[in-house]
């Protein structure tokens, strides 16, 4: 643990900081009022001069904590970069966030003064309370367990063994290749992506048998998965003989399934003999090699109906857009004009959506003459004598009705997510778990339980046995930023069990996932944390003789972090852990803490800023990964701001701990703006739910502000993404304005 006392302070003087402030008095600052024994001044802190300085500092003994107050800790990290586990480095912002700032206005020199200094203030605070890591370094298991053979499956594995590691591929049905393996041909892959080719499933399944890295089983499910990232314990059962080993991450590829056609009766499936599925219809020409036969009577098609949007973009149905539809549907209409020259395809669309360069792959259909593609809606269908259909459209590019007399109608059935247990319908799922909720009260309130199903990976979590989905049944991540990552740290879905993708994306798709899990058990092995925050290596720790088991930490964690003992005691899981820090603010004991970030490190950061005893004064909470840069590039574009803010990063607005706002007000905070990511069906927030949470927590601090006569206004929170700094001004300007109609704290000067 680091000497409290051994903290050096460097003031960097470039970038406009040296002309704008006094640099004398911040040096005043560290010296006097914190006593720091090292506090020096250079004119270029980044260059190699400057950098030397620190070090030489360090190597001496002299220091072993850094304050750096020059430009904003998301620059330059490759620069200020000292050994953390020997060192604690804290960075000021005193350039975006203070000179770059500037309101010119004509108090704007002392204002900004005062800033800097409580900047300068809250970091050296900061780092006292702060220590080195003590990394939890282990020695990993290294395979991964892919769960799924299909296309995504095996190249899952292929890309692992490519790389040097081995895995085990668990496929519940008797034979690789999924659904792959029932296309009779594929998309184009090359240009001009005209033609159709032959399948490549079964040279992707031969090579995974022949691979020494890969091992496979086959009618095999997983009955459990214990453990987390480096350290899983799985067990599968292969035709009723159980199997336990051990495995450092996973990848989640167990595909898609079609939308169950028996709803489907509005569109003469299970009705007509001749209305059958794109799936189906794929199997059929297989069988025939390539012919296009009716299933009732083994004649061939001559005209075959395409109808789009099967049971797609419905409530009723599935809502989404399972996006590899209408090339699907295209590739169908090839094969029957390939069977037959003087055969008709007609496809009936809502829109055409062939994404990317299948575009040209739509062109070269457009030009086929046997080939009729029209947007329109099925008004009805009749069977007619020898089991033909006739099918009346209300064809929207010509205005008005049409009937075509069909020998087979294909319907284009979407893909559902290999997460939904078979039985549950997409639009009838359980927010957020696959399962069934289960209620119980506790010491602490309600808490929601799940009640397990048999399911793909049978998680042995407190939080339930699969992971969290989307609204539709797709794996919860964050979609922009980390696409492969799920909401169980370790575990990466790829494919279309991700979300609709045909098998070249699923390629790809399989290729990042792999890759990602493959950082993941590099990055356990060094004790440091998976996305986003890869540099930390600290983990909570708990001060379990306070704990009061009210499971608050087990239930809010957003990636199922902790477990729990019988009596709500939690169990930590480290190597599953973010370091949001999301458990930290939901403990009502504050007995969560990092060895670099703690509620009391806040609190006395609180206590450090000088609250003036005159005018508002609002202080901010912002998260680390939108609003703090969006605050930089305020500054970037050189945008004026009042000086009387104060804004404290948080990893997470979810890590917000109702203490810290108390603390606040009571020292006289006028006003306190939380600045977090967008929340809801369309997040943002890095940690997905902390936004949210800490949304929830407000409601909390309004009800007792009210009740301490304190108007609820003075608490707010505002949702911003990255993209949306240019509105940060105005928020600003509107929430100061707003506290200054409310008036001033009553604790102010107390």
């Amino acid at each position: 643990m680091a000497d409290d006392k051994k903290i050096g302070v460097y003031l960097c003087t470039d970038c406009g900081i040296g002309g704008a402030l006094n640099v004398d008095e911040l040096e005043k600052v560290a010296k006097s009022e914190f006593k720091v024994p090292v506090c020096k001044k250079h004119p270029f802190l980044c260059s190699t001069e400057g950098v030397q300085i620190i070090k030489d500092d360090l190597n001496s003994g002299e220091i072993n904590k850094v304050v750096i107050a020059a430009c904003s800790p998301r620059v330059n990290t490759d620069v200020f970069n000292f050994d953390p586990l020997s060192y604690v480095t804290e960075r000021v912002n005193l350039r975006e966030q203070v000179v770059w700032v500037d309101p010119k206005e004509k108090d704007g020199a002392e204002g900004l003064q005062m800033m800097a200094a409580d900047y300068l203030r809250m970091g050296i605070t900061r780092i006292t309370k702060a220590n080195t890591p003590e990394p939890k370094i282990t020695d990993v298991n290294r395979t991964l367990l892919v769960v799924g053979g299909g296309v995504t499956g095996l190249t899952a594995a292929l890309e692992a063994s490519k790389a040097g590691y081995k895995s085990v591929l668990v496929e519940k049905s008797s034979d690789l290749g999924g659904q792959a393996k029932k296309m009779y041909k594929v998309f184009p892959t090359a240009p001009p992506f005209a033609d159709l080719e032959k399948p490549t499933i079964e040279t992707r399944i031969q090579d995974a048998r022949k691979d020494g890295n890969i091992t496979v089983h086959t009618s095999t499910t997983v009955s459990s998965i214990e453990g987390g990232p480096g350290m899983y314990k799985v067990t599968i059962d292969k035709n009723g003989t159980e199997e336990t080993f051990d495995a450092g991450s996973i990848v989640l590829a167990t595909g898609w399934r079609p939308y169950e056609a028996s709803n489907l009766g509005h569109l003469g499936y299970g009705k007509f003999r001749n209305v059958i599925t794109n799936l189906q219809m794929e199997e059929l020409v297989q069988k025939n090699n390539g012919k296009v036969l009716r299933p009732s009577d083994g004649k061939p098609a001559k005209n075959v109906v395409f109808i789009q949007c099967a049971g797609q973009r419905d409530e009723k149905h599935i809502p989404y857009c399972s996006s590899v539809c209408c090339n699907v549907s295209l590739k169908q209409a090839r094969y029957v004009r390939e069977a037959d020259p003087d055969a008709g395809a007609f496809v009936i669309y809502k829109d055409m959506r062939t994404i990317g360069l299948y575009e040209n792959f739509y062109k070269v259909s457009q030009d086929d003459e046997g080939m009729f593609l029209t947007k329109g809606e099925v008004l009805g269908m009749t069977e007619g004598p020898g089991g033909n259909i006739h099918v009346e459209v209300d064809n929207q590019l010509l205005g008005r009705k049409m009937k075509i007399n069909a020998d087979l109608v294909v319907l284009a059935a979407g893909m559902v997510s290999g997460m939904v247990p078979e039985g549950k319908e997409v639009n009838n799922l359980t927010p957020e778990y696959i399962g069934n909720l289960i209620r119980k009260e506790t010491t602490d309130g309600e808490i929601t339980e799940i009640e397990p199903l048999k399911l793909a990976l049978n998680l042995k979590y407190r939080q339930g046995p699969e992971m969290p989905h989307l609204k539709w049944g797709f794996p919860d991540s964050h979609f922009i930023c980390f696409p492969y990552e799920t909401r169980r740290t370790g575990i990466y879905a790829a494919g279309a069990v991700r979300h609709p993708m045909d098998a070249v994306q699923s390629v790809a798709d399989a290729t990042g996932a792999t890759l990602k899990a493959i950082q993941c058990l590099e990055l356990t092995a060094q004790g440091r944390a998976v996305h986003p925050r890869t540099w930390d290596r600290t983990y909570p720790e708990i001060r379990l003789e306070s704990c009061t088991q009210c499971r608050r930490c087990t239930v809010e964690c957003p990636f199922g972090a902790y477990d729990e003992t019988k009596d709500g005691t939690p169990l930590e899981y480290p190597s599953r852990c973010r370091r949001c820090g999301v458990c930290m603010g939901a403990c009502p004991q504050r007995v969560i803490s990092f060895k670099d970030y703690s509620v009391d490190m806040i609190s006395a950061v609180l206590k450090s800023i000088e609250v003036p005893d005159e005018g508002t004064f609002i202080l901010g909470f912002v998260c680390e990964n939108d609003a703090y840069p969006a605050l930089d590039m305020v500054g970037l574009n050189r945008i004026g701001l009042n000086t009387n803010f104060r804004f404290i990063p948080l990893r997470c607005l979810g890590g917000l701990n109702l203490v810290w706002i108390a603390d606040a007000l009571s020292r006289g905070v006028d006003g306190i703006l939380l600045l977090g990511c967008k929340f809801g069906d369309d997040y943002q927030c890095h940690y997905v739910k902390g936004s949210q949470m800490a949304n929830e927590r407000l409601g909390k601090v309004q009800e007792t502000l009210d009740r301490l006569m304190l108007e609820a206004e003075r608490v707010e929170q505002v949702q911003l993404s990255i993209n949306e700094w240019d509105k940060l001004p105005e928020i600003l300007r509107e929430f100061s304005k707003k506290i200054e109609d409310i008036g001033e704290n009553p604790y102010k000067g107390f």
